[in-house]
């Protein structure tokens, strides 16, 4: 029963926290360090990919009619908007993957299980939104320069603490970019770095050998597709009604309570 509750945790936190823009490896590490979390599986690994790509799939869900159109029109002589709009996704892809191929191994021994770095990160973290909520209202697109722009923020966001979602909306925000098309952006570009990285794991044979509980994995992964979904409809909003500046306050709370049961 331990091991299902905790597996709804975390796949609600997964769920929540990947697109409300406060970090959600940060509330992992955070939630994994006061649950003592040896529950779902051995392998933490397995269970942050699972989760992962249950808020993948619900990205996929809620913007299932401008992926359709994306990919149909891309074929399409017609389609330079939408041809124009996948190149932009890739080139944003581009420092994430390298840092994710060249420094992986460097960042899962120096930066995960670091809680003092984990609520450092969120306090960045509450700095940009802080900012990105007072920077004026344009309606802008996303141009190749700023999709290389959004793309380093998205790679500075690998560190735990720092919210994907939150830097890289921010980043667009202040470039000058409209709130609604920042978001959709920032939610899209980093559905194919999430599957690259499950395929990468699962050839180099992460996931091999342990036994898995299938059971709260599975659990883990409805509770996150599920919020996730309801989470990344109210995000839209959040981000449309410029309110960024509730999630910075919230962000220095979570990482106060961090540091206190870090000290204590």
């Amino acid at each position: 029963m331990t091991d299902i509750l905790n597996a709804i945790v975390l796949g609600v936190v997964q769920g929540i926290t990947e697109f409300l823009p406060i970090s959600s490896s940060g509330h992992l590490e955070i939630a994994k360090f006061i649950l003592e979390e040896k529950a779902i599986g051995k392998e933490s690994l397995l269970t942050t990919i699972v989760l992962h790509f249950a808020t993948a799939l619900s990205t996929i869900i809620v913007f299932r009619k401008e992926v359709i159109e994306i990919i149909v029109r891309a074929l399409t002589k017609s389609g330079e908007e939408q041809r124009a709009f996948v190149f932009k996704i890739i080139v944003s892809m581009i420092p994430a993957a390298l840092v994710g191929v060249l420094l992986e191994d460097w960042l899962d021994q120096h930066l995960t299980g670091n809680l003092i770095l984990v609520c450092l990160a969120l306090l960045i973290t509450a700095v940009l939104l802080f900012l990105a909520d007072r920077a004026k209202t344009s309606e802008k697109g996303v141009s190749y320069w700023d999709a290389m722009w959004i793309g380093l923020a998205q790679a500075i966001a690998i560190t735990p603490g720092i919210s994907r979602s939150g830097a890289t909306i921010s980043t667009s925000v202040l470039l000058g970019i409209d709130r609604e098309k920042a978001a959709r952006f920032s939610f899209l570009m980093v559905v194919p770095l999430i599957f690259g990285k499950m395929l990468k794991d699962l050839l180099d044979g992460d996931f091999a050998g342990d036994q898995v509980n299938l059971l709260p994995l599975s659990i883990g992964f409805f509770a996150a597709l599920l919020s996730g979904i309801l989470a990344c409809k109210w995000m839209i909003a959040i981000v449309k009604a410029s309110k960024l500046k509730y999630f910075s306050y919230y962000c220095i709370l979570v990482a106060g309570i961090g540091l206190f049961y870090f000290l204590s």
